[in-house]
């Protein structure tokens, strides 16, 4: 059969077919973006602290004090989640006891947050924080909260996903893997009629059609991309680079309310860091080899996050730039990773296996809060696992196979080879190459 490109070059690369698909395929997608990084500022949680009763019965100076202090960040700041007993606290009071000259406030028993808490609106004036007092106590409900956000997100990406099959045809190539030579041609002729091209008269040849129609199709499934050692690994490498990738790009999404300054610039930052982030990928992606070119963004991004704890207290604004040049380095490797995830697997499983790394992406982001969360224990231990992991991720991706230049391989056994495993060619493949059929190494070229 001749080449899917050489029967379809009529129809151009870059017409108003193409570019119809390409808007409706984006489009499908920004509604998810709006709605993640949304919770940066929804979730957003406000200093506080306990809330002492306008009916308790306490001096000006007692109600002053009546919140142990803390060392934060070098400053002292109001204890979060607790109070210095309100009963005893009264009690002084009533006595005319001065706090820290007639009590040693060190010494006194101190309470949770019986009354609730004051929230301040210096940043926000409401969010799901204080709505729902998700502190102290409760802590453990705020990254889940977000963990259960993300879930709705992931929800939301297969609604929009099923949406965006009533309105984008099916691929072609995928149609003529399965023999389903009819339906592709429809497609095919109509991309043709929208581009104002007059297709031929016979785009797929009679003989040629009758010949694969004849033959049994081989149904694929999930398991296909366990079946081969190979395909295994790629899976597998494939699973833990996009679940890293997630975690760092939405943990730092996420922490962007931590950093020093304020926080609508910051979250301005973060998203305009993006841009020269996806131009740079695609530059990459047209010049540089996959591996080194994605390599090379996790490395920065990485590294870079592991350089934020050395940076000096009075230099807090050079900390949020190095943040943002992680969150660049990994903006360009999260963009990157669609394009060599889909040339890696072949044709007949390829959709499946973007789907499997797309979902364990899903539960990245489902992690992620509770990273951004290690930081109410060490402020710099999120940009250390963080950058740890991404660095990891991207010697690992040193090991997948190159498919830049490479014609895209349309059936498993014309997968290119993870490197350090030595291929074995299958007794079916070796007869092949006996009656001088083309080698599996001769991979067909591909489009959309």
């Amino acid at each position: 059969m001749r080449d899917y490109e050489e029967v379809t070059a009529f129809l151009g690369e870059w017409g108003p077919f193409q570019r119809l698909i390409f808007f409706l395929l984006s489009a499908s997608i920004i509604p998810n973006g709006f709605n993640g990084i949304s919770f940066v500022f929804l979730a957003g949680i406000p200093e506080h602290h306990c809330r002492i009763p306008g009916a308790a019965n306490l001096s000006s100076a007692w109600r002053n004090h009546s919140i142990p202090l803390l060392q934060r960040d070098g400053r002292e700041v109001p204890d979060s989640c607790h109070r210095y007993r309100l009963a005893a606290v009264a009690n002084f009071s009533a006595l005319g006891l001065e706090p820290g000259r007639d009590v040693d406030l060190g010494q006194l028993e101190q309470e949770s947050c019986l009354d609730g808490w004051e929230f301040s609106q210096d940043v926000f004036l409401s969010t799901i924080v204080t709505e729902w007092n998700l502190v102290c106590k409760d802590d453990w409900k705020t990254p889940l909260s977000m963990s259960l956000f993300f879930v709705g997100v992931l929800v939301g990406s297969f609604v929009s996903g099923q949406l965006s099959d009533r309105f984008i045809p099916e691929s072609p190539r995928w149609l003529i893997s399965q023999g389903r030579f009819e339906e592709a041609e429809v497609i095919i002729r109509k991309a043709a009629k929208m581009n104002g091209i007059v297709a031929p008269s016979t785009i797929f040849d009679p003989s040629e059609f009758q010949d694969l129609s004849s033959k049994k199709q081989q149904s694929h499934h999930i398991l296909d991309l366990l079946r081969t050692r190979n395909i295994r690994i790629v899976t597998i490498m494939c699973i833990i680079l996009w679940m890293t990738i997630s975690v760092g790009y939405f943990g730092l999404s996420l922490d962007t309310p931590n950093l020093y300054g304020d926080i609508y610039v910051n979250g301005f930052l973060s998203a305009v860091v993006e841009v020269p982030a996806y131009i740079l990928a695609w530059l990459l992606l047209q010049y540089v080899p996959r591996r080194y070119s994605l390599a090379t963004a996790l490395f920065l991004g990485g590294s870079v996050l592991l350089f934020v704890q050395l940076v000096p207290p009075d230099l807090n604004y050079l900390a949020t730039v190095l943040v943002m040049v992680g969150k660049f380095g990994i903006t360009a490797a999260f963009s990157m990773v669609y394009v060599y995830t889909a040339e890696l697997y072949p044709t007949v499983v390829r959709n499946m296996g973007v789907g499997v790394s797309s979902t364990a992406s899903r539960l990245g982001s489902i992690l992620s809060p509770y990273f951004v969360y290690l930081g109410a224990y060490d402020r710099f231990l999120p940009y250390i696992l963080m950058g740890s992991l991404t660095i990891l991720t991207a010697i690992l991706t040193l090991f997948l196979p190159e498919s830049f230049g490479t014609p895209l391989p349309d059936t498993i056994d014309q997968m290119l080879r993870v490197k350090g495993l030595k291929h074995r060619q299958t007794p079916s493949l070796t007869r092949m190459l006996k009656d001088g059929e083309e080698s599996p190494t001769i991979l067909k070229a591909t489009a959309f």
